[in-house]
C-alpha cells in the first residue's frame, strides 16, 4: 500500500511539473503572439486614418473643380446626384445655361495641366492608379514613391473635375497604397509587411470613398490575381483598416449608402433565366471595354503627336462625345453622364423605369466606354471602376427594360437588372466577381439581390475569358514574382533541424572565460563560424562571431584582456530540433549569422549542436534535384 502511495504522489509529481511547464509556455507564445497582432493592428489601423483622410481631401478637390469647371464655367451641374453624396452647397453656384460647346475646351485645359504635373513630378501617377499599385505589388516589391499619392490627387482632381472619364477608386487606392509603403519604409519592415500594408491601404481607400469596408477588404485581396484566387496574408490587415477608413470618412460623408435604390427582391427561381442573359451581355460588353480601352492606349502610343499633346486631344474628344451625345438626344443633360464621374446615371436608372430610356442608357454605356478610353489611354490620371459600374449600371438597366417587354413576369424591375449589370459588368472586366458583388451591394443596399448577383458575376467572370482591365494582374500566386520563394518554403518545411543533428560530428564551444587564442584554435578546428559560448551545465549564454573575433586577434595586446564572455552576442534566437528548415532560414536572417546553435528547448538552453547556413542550402538543392547518382566506375 505504501508503495502504491508513493508512485502515485510521483506521478501526480510529474504531472504537476509537466502542467507547470505547459503554463510557463503559454505566457511566451501569447505574448510573443500578441505583440505581432498588436503590431500588425496599429500599423493598419494608422494606414485606415490616412486613407480615410486622403479620401476626404482627394473628394473635396475633385467635387471643387468639378464643381467651378464644369458647373460654374459651362453650367452643367450632374444631376440627379447621388443620395450619399455630400453636399456642396457652400460653394458659390452659377444660374447660367448650359453651353456645350465650352465642355471641348474646360477638359482639354485640365488634360494639359493634369499631365504637365505627372510628367514633370511623378510620371508613374499617370493611368489608372489601381493597376499601378497591383503592379508595384508583384515586380516592385511594394514600392510607391512618396510623392506619387499627392500627385495622383492633384492630377486626378484636375483630370475628373474638368469633365475627363475616369474613377475615383484609382486615385484613392494608390493614395492609401503609398502611405502603406511610405510606413513600411520609415520602420525599416520586410519586403512581405510592405506589400502587405501596400495592398491594405488600397483596400482602405475603396472602403473610404465607396463607403464599402467588406467589399474593400475582400478587392484588396482578390485584385491582384486574374485567377479566383485570393491574397490570403492581405486579408486582416485590410480588413482593420478599411473599417478605420470608413469610419474617418463616414464622420465627414455621413453613413447613408453611396445610391439610394427602391425595395427590390428575388423570389422566382425562374428569374435566374433573365440574369442568365445579362451575365451574357455584360461578359460581351467587358470584352468590348477592354479591347477598346487598351486599343486607345496603343493609338495614342503610336500616333505622331507629341507625349504633351496627347491628354489635350484625348480629353478633347471626351468632350466632343459628350456634346454629340448632348445633341444626338434632344437636348438631354442625361446624355452628358459620359463626362466625368457619370454617377448621376446611376442615380437616375435605379430610380426610374421608364421604358423610353433604353437607347440613351446604352448610348451612355457605349459612350462611357469611349470617353474612359479616350481620358485614360491618352495619359490622364483617373480610375476604371467608376466608369465600369456607370457602364455596367446602363447596360445592364437597357438589358433589364428590353427583357421586361419579353417577360414582364420575370423581369419586373429594370434597376434590380442596373445594379446586379453593375456588379457583372465589373467582375467581368476586372476578375474580381466575389468582391464586386459586395462593392455594389454596400454602394447601393441592395443585399436582397445577392443570389442574382453571385449569379451573374460567376457567369460573366467565366465567360469573359482571361483578359482584364488590370494589365498588372498575374494569372495566379504561383506566377507572382512576389511568391517567388514559396516552393523553396515548401521545401524546406518538409525538412527538420534534428535531421543534421543525428550524423553531426563533436561540435566546439566557449566557456564565458576562454581567451582570445583559445577562442582562434577552437574556431579553426571546428571550421565553423559562429561558436556557442556554454556555462558548466551546457546551457547556452551566446555566440562568438568569427568575424568579431578575427577583428580582435588583430591587435595582439588584447588577448590577456579579451575573453568570450566579452566578444559574445547574447540576444541571439537559437534553433530547436522541431523546428523546420524554413523557419531556420528566418532566424538565419533575423540574426544575421552564417551558423546558429541549436538547443534542446528554448526554457533550458541546452546546446545540442550548430547548423550551418550551409547545411540548409545543400538540404535545398537535395529536395529540390533528388539524390546525386554515384559516377559511374
Amino acid at each position: 500500500m505504501a508503495s502504491e502511495l508513493q508512485a502515485a504522489d510521483g506521478q501526480r509529481s510529474v504531472d504537476l511539473e509537466c502542467t507547470l511547464n505547459w503554463f510557463r509556455w503559454i505566457p511566451r507564445f501569447e505574448s510573443r503572439r500578441l505583440r505581432g497582432q498588436i503590431r500588425l493592428f496599429g500599423l493598419s489601423s494608422l494606414v485606415g486614418v490616412v486613407a480615410g483622410l486622403g479620401g476626404i481631401v482627394f473628394y473635396v478637390a475633385t467635387r471643387v473643380v468639378e464643381h467651378l469647371a464644369l458647373g460654374n464655367g459651362a453650367g452643367y451641374f450632374p444631376a440627379p446626384e447621388p443620395t450619399g453624396e455630400p453636399s456642396f452647397n457652400w460653394l458659390p453656384t452659377s444660374t447660367g445655361p448650359l453651353n456645350p460647346w465650352l465642355l471641348l475646351l474646360i477638359p482639354a485645359v485640365g488634360g494639359f495641366f493634369s499631365h504637365w504635373i505627372v510628367y514633370w513630378f511623378a510620371p508613374e501617377a499617370e493611368g489608372d492608379g489601381t493597376d499601378a499599385v497591383i503592379e508595384a505589388y508583384h515586380h516592385r516589391q511594394g514600392q510607391i514613391r512618396p510623392l506619387v499619392p499627392l500627385v495622383k490627387i492633384i492630377a486626378s482632381a484636375l483630370t475628373l473635375g474638368t469633365g475627363g472619364s475616369g474613377g475615383r477608386e484609382g486615385p484613392i487606392a494608390q493614395i492609401g497604397a503609398g502611405f502603406g509603403s511610405l510606413l513600411s519604409n520609415l520602420l525599416h519592415l520586410r519586403t512581405t509587411d510592405r506589400r502587405i500594408l501596400m495592398a491594405a491601404g488600397m483596400g482602405a481607400g475603396i472602403a473610404a470613398i465607396f463607403r464599402a469596408p467588406l467589399a474593400g477588404t475582400i478587392f484588396a485581396a482578390e485584385v491582384l490575381y486574374m485567377s479566383p484566387e485570393f491574397e490570403p496574408e492581405v486579408i486582416i490587415p485590410a480588413g482593420i483598416a478599411s473599417v478605420v477608413a470608413y469610419c474617418v470618412f463616414g464622420m465627414y460623408s455621413g453613413w447613408k449608402q453611396l445610391f439610394s435604390i427602391p425595395a427590390l427582391s428575388f423570389t422566382d427561381p425562374w428569374q435566374l433565366l433573365p440574369y442568365l442573359i445579362l451575365a451574357v451581355c455584360m461578359a460581351a460588353l467587358a470584352v468590348f471595354y477592354i479591347r477598346v480601352y487598351f486599343g486607345c492606349q496603343r493609338m495614342f502610343n503610336r500616333s505622331p503627336l507629341g507625349v504633351h499633346l496627347r491628354p489635350v486631344v484625348g480629353a478633347m474628344a471626351t468632350g466632343l462625345v459628350g456634346v454629340i451625345l448632348y445633341f444626338a438626344f434632344g437636348h438631354q443633360e442625361k446624355a452628358l453622364a459620359v463626362l466625368a464621374f457619370g454617377y448621376s446615371a446611376i442615380q437616375d436608372v435605379v430610380q426610374q423605369d421608364s421604358q423610353n430610356m433604353a437607347m440613351l442608357l446604352l448610348a451612355i454605356a457605349f459612350g462611357k466606354i469611349i470617353t474612359n478610353s479616350l481620358t485614360i489611354g491618352s495619359g490622364g490620371s483617373g480610375g476604371v471602376f467608376g466608369p465600369a459600374i456607370v457602364i455596367g449600371a446602363c447596360g445592364g438597366g437597357a438589358v433589364g427594360l428590353l427583357l421586361g417587354r419579353l417577360w414582364p413576369s420575370l423581369a419586373p424591375h429594370p434597376a434590380a437588372f442596373a445594379i446586379v449589370g453593375m456588379a457583372g459588368f465589373f467582375a467581368a472586366a476586372a476578375k474580381t466577381p466575389f468582391s464586386s458583388i459586395l462593392i455594389v451591394s454596400e454602394m447601393t443596399g441592395g443585399y436582397s439581390l445577392l443570389l442574382p448577383s453571385l449569379w451573374v458575376c460567376v457567369l460573366a467572370f467565366i465567360l469573359s475569358g482571361k483578359r482584364s482591365i488590370y494589365r498588372g494582374q498575374v494569372e495566379s500566386r504561383s506566377q507572382s514574382p512576389a511568391h517567388r520563394g514559396s516552393f523553396v518554403r515548401e521545401l524546406l518545411a518538409e525538412s527538420r533541424v534534428r535531421e543534421f543533428l543525428d550524423a553531426q560530428r563533436p561540435f566546439a564551444s566557449l566557456r564565458p572565460g576562454d581567451s582570445l587564442t583559445t577562442i582562434s584554435e577552437r574556431m579553426t578546428d571546428a571550421d565553423c563560424s559562429v561558436l556557442p559560448v556554454v556555462n558548466e551545465t551546457g546551457r547556452l549564454l551566446g555566440v562568438v562571431n568569427l568575424e568579431e573575433a578575427f577583428l580582435a586577434t588583430q591587435s595582439p595586446s588584447l588577448d590577456s584582456l579579451v575573453v568570450a564572455a566579452d566578444m559574445m552576442l547574447s540576444d541571439v534566437e537559437p534553433l530547436t530540433p522541431d523546428d523546420t528548415l524554413d523557419q531556420a532560414q528566418e532566424l538565419f536572417v533575423e540574426n544575421d549569422l552564417l551558423a546558429l546553435p541549436v538547443v534542446d528547448d528554448l526554457d533550458h538552453r541546452t546546446v545540442l549542436g550548430v547548423v550551418r547556413r550551409f547545411d540548409i542550402a545543400n538540404a535545398y538543392l537535395r529536395r529540390l534535384h533528388g539524390p546525386t547518382k554515384p559516377a559511374a566506375q
